[in-house]
């Protein structure tokens, strides 16, 4: 009995064999992610170019050393004055005071999450701290002036009350707002931590305070941290918080009661068109704004070193 062998088509070669099949969906997938990435970084690139152009006319005209230490900010006065550091430090202030809130009770939330909660009670929990994150901060904002600001004039203990519009306030609700930030984020770092390493701890007559705390915390330190570091960025780059209940009266202080103006409140305040395109006063906006940019560019860049220095890897 013969057997008939048919030769491959010259148009079409014959597989080799073990060869793959092209797998086009994977071409097509990494081709998507590719585009992903570069809309991604063109985008952080066209912000740099929008931000450079003006800011360096405005620095041709107003002296950086001015810019950068000066401490009157009033761009619509005669003769006009552009020193940053009362937004600076109002930035910063309102920013202390939402770590002095969320840091605490976000990582107690996330110790709780991972190491105390039953599953049952993690799995309803969870979402309900996140839901904080899903309000609008114009909500958060009115909160703040309606509401937490007359608490703190009741209760205030400190000299003169809060203002009506004061930092401390919007900093507060600022830190409620990012807490389920830093909870999320640390309690997924701590779930990471592989069981070995509390059984181990355990088996040495360990509490779980002490597996808790001296254990998984140190192990999870990177992704804490890195949870940090977003609060600390949504803080300073939060707007409707700070413009609704913080004001906007440039002051150059540290006390928390009065009544301040942020780098992202003013940006958003002369915004709405009360100088006139192309003056030194509407270059300000660039100017805070690329000042505003490249604190948070550094803030990236040393928490990125920060968690490759703390990072622990696990086989």
């Amino acid at each position: 009995m013969s057997t008939t062998v048919t030769p491959a088509s010259p148009s079409r070669p014959a597989r080799r064999l073990g060869e793959a099949r092209p797998r086009y969906g994977e071409r097509i997938v990494k081709a998507l992610l590719f585009l992903c990435a570069a809309v991604s970084v063109a985008t952080t690139a066209g912000i740099v170019v929008a931000l450079a152009g003006p800011t360096i006319e405005f620095l041709g005209e107003v002296p950086l050393k001015d810019f950068l230490f000066g401490t009157e900010w009033r761009p619509l006065f005669s003769p006009p004055d552009f020193g940053v550091m009362p937004l600076v430090s109002a930035t910063i202030v309102v920013t202390a005071c939402a770590l002095v809130v969320c840091i605490p009770f976000g990582l107690g939330a996330a110790i709780y999450l991972s190491e105390y909660a039953r599953p049952g009670v993690r799995k309803a929990l969870k979402p309900v701290l996140e839901v904080l994150a899903g309000i609008p901060t114009v909500v958060y904002g009115f909160f703040a002036l309606t509401f937490l600001t007359p608490v703190l004039q009741d209760i205030w203990l400190f000299g003169d009350p809060p203002s009506v519009f004061n930092a401390l306030a919007a900093g507060l609700v600022m830190g409620v707002m990012i807490l389920p930030t830093v909870a999320s984020l640390s309690e997924d770092a701590m779930a990471a931590v592989p069981q070995g390493l509390r059984q181990g701890a355990y088996a040495l007559g360990a509490s779980k305070r002490i597996v808790a705390t001296k254990i998984v915390v140190p192990a999870a330190l990177s992704g804490i941290v890195a949870s940090f570091v977003l609060a600390i960025s949504r803080a300073v780059g939060e707007t409707m918080i700070v413009l609704i209940a913080a004001g906007g009266t440039p002051n150059l202080s540290l006390n928390p009661a009065e009544a301040m103006q942020t780098m992202t409140a003013f940006i958003a305040a002369a915004g709405l068109g009360d100088q006139s395109t192309g003056s030194t006063g509407y270059q300000t906006i660039f100017a805070v704004g690329a000042l505003l940019f490249i604190a948070t560019f550094v803030m990236n860049i040393f928490s990125i070193r920060l968690v490759r220095k703390y990072r622990e890897v696990y086989e």
